[in-house]
């Protein structure tokens, strides 16, 4: 009987001090690099160039969409650069899209197909380079 008391104490202190051991306390210290940016959503207008849907993009520019305004620091031409969307990229132009604006990495939509090596984007971009587009 005394044995068995004996033990069960033991195997408590043996409990007790590996949870004081592991009860340290730890300092976690974070880099800048450990940080990322929360990004916002990128707009539905912006969405549709990205897939290329260009039915749902001359609707949205019916319906009053701007050309020109940014989502997720990129304009819709940047977006359409990037992915080599050239037909919504000429869509975009037709309809005041500026190709020198610049997104908030400080690139255009012509850096962007470079970039992206959207090789008909970028033919179509330097053709158009330092022009705004009409409005139609």
């Amino acid at each position: 009987m005394k044995k068995s008391v004996l033990v069960i104490v033991i195997a408590i202190a043996f409990v007790f001090s590996l949870s004081t051991v592991n009860a340290t306390p730890e300092v976690t210290t974070f880099n800048k690099s450990d940080i990322t940016k929360v990004v916002a959503p990128v707009n539905p207008f912006c969405i549709s160039i990205v897939k290329g849907d260009i039915e749902t993009v001359k609707k949205l520019i019916e319906l009053g969409a701007n050309v020109n305004e940014k989502s997720n620091g990129m304009t819709p031409a940047m977006y359409a650069a990037k992915f080599n969307k050239v037909e919504i990229l000429k869509l975009l132009v037709m309809h005041g899209a500026d190709l020198k604006k610049r997104s908030d990495q400080g690139f255009t939509a012509e850096k962007y197909a470079k970039l992206s090596n959207a090789k008909e984007a970028l033919e179509f971009l330097e053709l158009h380079k330092g022009k705004k587009g009409k409005r139609a």
